[in-house]
C-alpha cells in the first residue's frame, strides 16, 4: 500500500515541471518595420539566455500604443522612438495631460530614420510639395505619425494641408505600389522589409530634407539627429539621401522586478550577436549608444548592469 502511494506521487512529481516559466510579451511594431524583427530577436535571446522566462514579440500599432500597452501591464517589454518615450515620460505632446512616470528605460537599440518615399515619376520633389496630395504617415498611434507631424509642422505643413492617411508600412508600400496614395511617411531603421519590397516593383524616390528643413526639425524636437541614407540601400536610389533619425529606445515598467531586468539588459549585450543575426540595425546596440540616446532614467535593474559593465552614465539617466 505505501509503496503503490509512493509511486502515485512520483508520478505526479515527474509530470510537474521543475519551474513554471514566466511569459515575458515584448511590444514591437508592425511585420513590415524593424521593431518586430527586433524584439523576436530578443525574444529568443531572452529564451535561450535568462532561465525562466520565456518571451514572445508582438505585434503592435508601434511606439504610442506601446507606451499605452506599459502603462497597463498588458507588456512586460516595449520598443518606442526616443521621442514618443520622452512625451509620455512628461506627459507632453500625444500624451498631453497622459503623464506616464512609470516608464523606465532598458536601453537604447538603434536609430531610426525618417523615410519619405514617393514613386519616381511622381512630382513630389521636396516636403513641400506634399500638399494636395495623398499622403501615408504611418499607423494610429506610431512614432512615425509622430515624427512625420513634428518635421512637417517645424516647416509649416499641417496634415490639414493634405489628404492624411493613417497606413502601416506594408499598407503604405501597397498603397504606393497600388496608386492609392502620392507619398508615404516611414520612420524606421534602414533597409526596412516593405521599402525593399516596393523598390524591386516599382521605380521609387526618396524625398530628402534641405539643411535648413533638418535644422527646423531639430529645434522643435531636440531628440532627431541629423543622418544620411547611403545610397544603394534600395534598389534606384543610388545618391545619399538627408534626412533625419531618432534613436528607439526598450522601456519596462518602474514595477518590473530589478534582478529580471538586470539578467535581461544582461543578456541582451552579451549575446547581441544573435540580434545582429536577425537584423543589422542590432550593429548600433551597444552600451555607448544608450548612454548617448537614452532619454528617461533607466529601470534600477539597466542601471546595475551598466554600471558593473563600467559605463559613464549621464545624471538624467539615473532614475
Amino acid at each position: 500500500m505505501k509503496l503503490t502511494k509512493y509511486f502515485a506521487v512520483a508520478a505526479l512529481v515527474a509530470a510537474t515541471p521543475a519551474m513554471a516559466q514566466m511569459q515575458l510579451s515584448i511590444a514591437t511594431g508592425g511585420t513590415g518595420g524593424v521593431y518586430y524583427p527586433m524584439g523576436g530577436g530578443l525574444a529568443e535571446v531572452i529564451n535561450n539566455n535568462v532561465e525562466g522566462y520565456s518571451a514572445t514579440a508582438e505585434v503592435t500599432g508601434a511606439s504610442v500604443e506601446n507606451m499605452g500597452l506599459i502603462a497597463t501591464g498588458d507588456a512586460d517589454l516595449a520598443i518606442g522612438l526616443a521621442d514618443t518615450v520622452q512625451q509620455a515620460y512628461s506627459g507632453t505632446g500625444r500624451f498631453e495631460g497622459q503623464e506616464l512616470p512609470m516608464i523606465r528605460a532598458v536601453g537604447s537599440l538603434y536609430a531610426n530614420m525618417v523615410q519619405i518615399v514617393t514613386l519616381a515619376d511622381s512630382d513630389i520633389e521636396t516636403i513641400d510639395d506634399l500638399k494636395g496630395k495623398r499622403v501615408s504617415v504611418g499607423a494610429p498611434g506610431s512614432g512615425t505619425e509622430v515624427n512625420a507631424k513634428t518635421l512637417l509642422e517645424a516647416n509649416g505643413i499641417s496634415f490639414d494641408d493634405f489628404n492624411a492617411q493613417r497606413l502601416n508600412f506594408n499598407e503604405t508600400a501597397d498603397a504606393l505600389n497600388n496608386g492609392d496614395i502620392d507619398a508615404g511617411f516611414w520612420s524606421v531603421g534602414a533597409p526596412t522589409s516593405s521599402i525593399l519590397n516596393l523598390a524591386t516593383t516599382n521605380s521609387i524616390r526618396m524625398i530628402g530634407l534641405s539643411d535648413e528643413q533638418v535644422e527646423a526639425a531639430k529645434a522643435a524636437d531636440p531628440v532627431f539627429a541629423s543622418l544620411s541614407l547611403a545610397g544603394g540601400v534600395y534598389d534606384g536610389v543610388a545618391d545619399a539621401v538627408s534626412t533625419l533619425g531618432v534613436p528607439n529606445v526598450l522601456v519596462v515598467s518602474s514595477e518590473m522586478d530589478e534582478d529580471t531586468v538586470y539578467m535581461i539588459t544582461k543578456a541582451m549585450y552579451e549575446n547581441i550577436a544573435d540580434m545582429q543575426a536577425v537584423h543589422p540595425a542590432a550593429n548600433e546596440t551597444t552600451v555607448e549608444f544608450s548612454m548617448n540616446a537614452t532619454p528617461v532614467p533607466l529601470h534600477p535593474g539597466a542601471l546595475r548592469y551598466y554600471e558593473e559593465a563600467g559605463a559613464t552614465i549621464p545624471d538624467k539617466l539615473r532614475p
